[in-house]
C-alpha cells in the first residue's frame, strides 16, 4: 500500500501548473490528495489523473478584504479539518513559504509536515527545509521538495513536451489574476489586427470584465471562458498563444501551445510557463518591482510603458516560428 500524501497549493491556476511536474512525480509513489480551489477538479483529469483533488477556496487566498474573519466559512474549514485528519496522511507539504499552510498541515494532523518556515511557522514542521535561492523559479521549491522525499524532478531547461503540430490559429487571452497585470486592450486590439492582416487566424479569450470592451470595439466572436474546462478547449484548438502574466498562459504552454508573455511586475525568472516552448518580454524597471500586484501608481507603468511596437516585434517573429507555413 503507497503512503499517504497531502499536498497544499491553494493559490491561482498558474501556480497549479507549475506544480505539475511534482504531482505527476508523487502520485507513481504515494496516495496523493491534493487540496487547492475549485478549479483543480477541471485540470486533474488532463494533468494529473492520478491525484485527488480536494476543493477548497481558502478565505486568505482572496485580494482584498481577506482577514475579516467574520466572513470566514468556519463551518466549512471545520468539517474540512475532520475530513482530512480522518485521512491520518503520513506526509504532507507545502511548497509556499506560508504559516498559514503549515498551521493547516498541523491542524489535520499529518504525521510528517514538510515546508519552507517563515515567520516562526517552524513551530507547525516536522520537517523544515532550506528555501532555494531568492532569484530561483518558482518550480525549484518543488524540486528541493521532491529531493527530500527522493522524488526526481528534472531541471526545468529539461523539462520537455511534445509541442502542437498542424493549428493555424493564435489565441489571445487578455485578461489576468490582478488589473496590473493586464496590457492595454486597445494594444491588443491593434495587435490581433496586425496579426489578421497577414492571414493569420486569430482568437480573442477574455475576463468576464473585460467582454463588454471587447464587444463595443467589434470584437463580436470574442470567447469568455467561465471555467478551466473551456478554457482548455480554446486552448486544444490554438497553434500559438499570447497573452499576460497570468494562468491561461501556464495552462498553455503545458499542453504544448508555444506561448509569448507580456510580463509586468513580476518577473520572468520566477514565473516563466513550464516547459520552455515559451517566449516572453520583460516588463520596465521599477524600484518598487516585483510589486505583488499592490502598485504604488496609479497605472502599472512597467507593464503600460511595454509599447505596442515592442511587442510586436518580438510576436511577428515568434508566430513565424511556430506557425511557419503562416508568415
Amino acid at each position: 500500500m503507497k503512503p499517504k500524501l497531502l499536498i497544499i497549493e491553494l493559490w491561482g491556476l498558474g501556480d497549479l501548473v507549475i506544480a505539475t511536474p511534482f504531482l505527476r512525480a508523487a502520485a507513481e509513489r504515494f496516495e496523493v490528495t491534493l487540496l487547492a480551489k475549485p478549479f483543480a477538479l477541471d485540470l486533474q483529469p488532463r494533468l494529473w489523473p492520478g491525484v485527488k483533488v480536494v476543493a477548497f477556496t481558502a478565505p486568505w487566498t482572496a485580494f482584498k478584504h481577506k482577514y475579516q474573519f467574520w466572513r470566514w466559512p468556519l463551518l466549512e474549514i471545520t468539517h474540512l479539518r475532520r475530513r482530512l485528519a480522518a485521512e491520518r496522511f503520513d506526509f504532507g507539504l507545502a511548497a509556499r513559504w506560508d504559516p498559514r499552510d503549515h498551521l493547516l498541515l498541523k491542524i489535520f494532523a499529518v504525521k510528517t509536515r514538510l515546508g519552507f518556515p517563515r515567520l516562526r511557522s517552524r513551530i507547525f514542521l516536522s520537517q523544515p527545509l532550506e528555501r532555494p535561492e531568492p532569484q530561483a523559479h518558482r518550480y525549484e521549491s518543488w524540486r528541493v521538495v521532491a529531493q527530500d522525499l527522493n522524488l526526481q524532478l528534472p531541471p526545468r531547461d529539461k523539462i520537455s513536451l511534445p509541442a502542437v503540430q498542424g493549428r493555424e490559429t493564435v489565441l489571445i487571452h487578455t485578461g489576468a489574476g490582478q488589473p496590473i497585470r493586464v496590457w492595454p486592450l486597445e494594444r491588443y486590439q491593434r495587435l490581433a489586427a496586425r496579426l489578421r492582416q497577414k492571414k493569420i487566424q486569430t482568437q480573442i479569450a477574455c475576463d468576464p470584465n473585460q467582454r463588454a470592451w471587447w464587444l463595443g470595439a467589434g470584437e463580436a466572436k470574442v470567447v469568455t471562458p467561465s471555467t478551466v474546462t473551456e478554457l482548455l478547449a480554446l486552448i486544444d484548438q490554438a497553434g500559438a498563444f499570447i497573452g499576460n502574466d497570468s494562468g491561461p498562459g501556464h495552462l498553455a504552454s503545458f499542453c504544448g501551445v508555444p506561448t509569448f508573455t507580456i510580463f509586468g511586475p513580476q518577473l520572468p525568472e520566477w514565473f516563466a510557463p513550464l516547459p520552455l516552448v515559451a517566449e516572453w518580454i520583460e516588463g520596465k524597471a521599477c524600484p518598487y518591482k516585483p510589486c505583488s500586484d499592490y502598485c504604488r501608481f496609479p497605472t502599472p507603468h512597467c507593464l503600460w510603458n511595454v509599447s505596442e511596437d515592442e511587442v510586436w516585434q518580438r510576436v511577428e517573429k515568434f508566430v513565424a516560428a511556430h506557425l511557419p507555413t503562416r508568415i
